[in-house]
């Protein structure tokens, strides 16, 4: 069977700077793609996937920056790519929105080669991915597309790392919550919204009304991305 090839947008070595694997060293994979509309998205470049902007290979991996432009790479050709170029041990897949996209083979290559995988995901797709793979579920609510987020997604969850602007976000986060059927110990992470002082202050409050943990973008405030 031919092996599943994905619209990468850019492969970059970093730190995680946002929830539970803080500070860990990382290779991301922002995969192009995404319907969810979300209008403080920073990553608008990966929403459409159109041939125009479609480039070769090596033009996508360890090049960065906010373009649209993305080439098809299989799971095996990343993972040539990971043990060539980095160093880091924890793979990040994020987007766009990955879980457009099957994941299966993809996380089941890296984990099999001795990789951590971390799926971030809105929650609006199924999630299909091997069964090791630690899933941050960021739900989006209420966004341009219309997109809602699905209980499947929220039982996969190892983490749901909501972003919060206003008292709403947590109105909205606690309606999720309350209606989950399954996964009721999930690891709930709240994220200021660029780092606004009343949306941090809400956090705090929240988290620590709650038991819940904060997590702050630190890459931004390193200057790393």
């Amino acid at each position: 069977m031919a092996s599943l090839a994905l619209p990468v947008n850019e492969v970059f070595e970093t730190i995680q700077g946002e929830g539970f694997h803080t500070g860990v060293p990382s290779i991301f994979v922002r995969l192009q793609g995404c319907d969810v509309g979300c209008s403080w998205c920073d990553t608008k470049h990966t929403w459409q996937v159109l041939e125009s902007d479609r480039v070769q290979p090596e033009l996508i991996i360890g090049a960065s920056g906010d373009t649209a432009r993305w080439a098809m790479l299989t799971p095996n050709q990343l993972l040539e790519q990971f043990k060539t170029r980095y160093q880091a041990k924890h793979i990040v897949i994020t987007g766009g929105e990955p879980c457009i996209y099957d994941l299966h083979e993809l996380t089941n290559v890296l984990i099999t080669a001795g990789y951590s995988v971390q799926i971030e995901t809105s929650g609006t797709y199924p999630v299909k991915a091997a069964a090791k793979a630690w899933v941050t579920v960021s739900p989006k609510v209420d966004m341009k597309g219309g997109k809602v987020v699905i209980e499947q997604a929220l039982h996969r969850a190892n983490e749901i790392k909501h972003p919060v602007a206003r008292e709403r976000d947590l109105t909205n986060l606690k309606t999720l919550l309350t209606g989950m059927t399954s996964n009721l110990d999930v690891l709930v992470c709240l994220q200021p919204i660029s780092q606004q002082q009343r949306a941090t202050e809400l956090c705090i409050q929240a988290c620590i009304e709650n038991n819940w943990r904060l997590s702050l973008q630190t890459h931004k405030f390193i200057g790393i991305e």
